[in-house]
């Protein structure tokens, strides 16, 4: 598994980030404390708190092209 830090400001990154993560045939999430969701759910991201980064999971080891396709959402 690896991991990152996303920050998703607008609905239309919302929008082109559950465009890029479905894609994938993984399970891939999203964590803030508690809070686990499925990254291919625009619902499920929308009840995340998007005013700070939250955590990308994605449940393969292989994930450099996709993590290569997020950069614009990435945050150090």
């Amino acid at each position: 598994m690896r991991t990152c830090k996303v920050m998703l400001n607008t609905a239309a990154d919302v929008k082109e980030f559950v465009r890029l993560v479905s894609e994938c045939t993984y399970d891939i999430g999203l964590s803030t404390g508690r809070y686990l969701v499925d990254a291919k759910s625009i619902m499920g991201i929308f009840s995340l708190d998007l005013s700070k980064p939250v955590t990308l999971c994605a449940h393969f080891d292989d994930a450099d092209e996709l993590f290569a396709e997020l950069t614009k959402f990435r945050v150090a």
